[in-house]
């Protein structure tokens, strides 16, 4: 069990590159071993080993516990920082898209992908628990994608990136969309390497997730507010929902838009064009 978020341990991830159909396995991908160490009052040391990259590490000296809590991101944060740098070093744009489940991800990123085919590079690793159904919805805009399967991880982490990213090699000068596990809590948590974190929230969700889950909409640089074409059908504040995620963070930029109608996309595609 992940002492991060909760996810079970017990399975391997698994890219999968749809042009090839090459599978790669991740062993077990943020969970590897490392140590809880017992200090004993005697001076003597009892070692355990557990599923994570660091640990709670609990000294009893005199009867006096003393709780020292390790960087538990520390190996995924070196990770990520190595991405980071490979993607800088190409010029590649790399978004980190995170919603819950059926907030529109797919469907805004196969219109953007149709729409700017001409303008921008743009290649995709999507991640899921299984299936790659999504990827192949994508593969089908004609874009470069590679498929990332969690198994029961709840989210995308940097190591299963760099395996991504290898399989994928997308070229200079282009974007890379990363689409993570459906989730508003642990895909905040972990940094991939990505240049831009963008939550994606839609009308049929309800305005007070910013709120809610505050962390996913504090960490992103990027709010994109989806399905709006559906406002006349919904109960939906579209002012207490942009209030909220600017109550928790003061400089996240927002877009509103319609990945059906084509409403707003402009101003999407605007930012894009100038960041990618």
């Amino acid at each position: 069990m992940c002492v991060i978020c909760g996810c079970s341990d017990d399975g391997n991830a698994k890219v999968t590159n749809l042009d090839t159909g090459d599978i790669t396995v991740i062993n077990s991908h943020h969970h590897s071993q490392h140590e809880h160490t017992h200090i004993l009052s005697d001076g003597s040391a009892i070692a355990h080993s557990h599923h994570h990259e660091s640990a709670n590490i609990h000294s009893k000296v005199h009867s006096t516990t003393i709780s020292l809590e390790a960087d538990i991101l520390a190996k995924n944060n070196l990770l990520a920082a190595q991405n980071r740098g490979w993607l800088k070093g190409r010029n590649i744009l790399a978004l980190n898209l995170m919603s819950s489940p059926g907030s529109g991800k797919t469907t805004l990123l196969t219109r953007t992908i149709n729409d700017l085919k001409q303008k921008l590079e743009i290649s995709v690793i999507e991640g899921d628990q299984e299936t790659i159904n999504d990827a192949k919805k994508i593969q089908e805009t004609g874009c470069k994608v590679v498929q990332i399967n969690t198994g029961t991880g709840c989210h995308l982490d940097a190591a299963m990136i760099e395996k991504g990213l290898e399989k994928l090699n997308p070229p200079l000068n282009s974007v890379v969309m990363i689409e993570n596990v459906g989730n508003l809590v642990c895909p905040a948590l972990f940094d991939l390497g990505e240049s831009t974190k963008v939550v994606i929230l839609s009308v049929t969700e309800g305005e007070d997730k910013p709120i809610k889950y505050p962390h996913i909409f504090r960490s992103s640089q990027v709010m994109i507010l989806t399905k709006i074409d559906l406002l006349p059908y919904v109960q939906f504040d579209v002012q207490k929902c942009i209030e909220y995620a600017r109550r928790v963070n003061p400089q996240i930029q927002i877009f509103q838009l319609s990945a059906m109608t084509g409403t707003g996309l402009n101003d999407w595609y605007d930012w894009l064009m100038s960041n990618g």
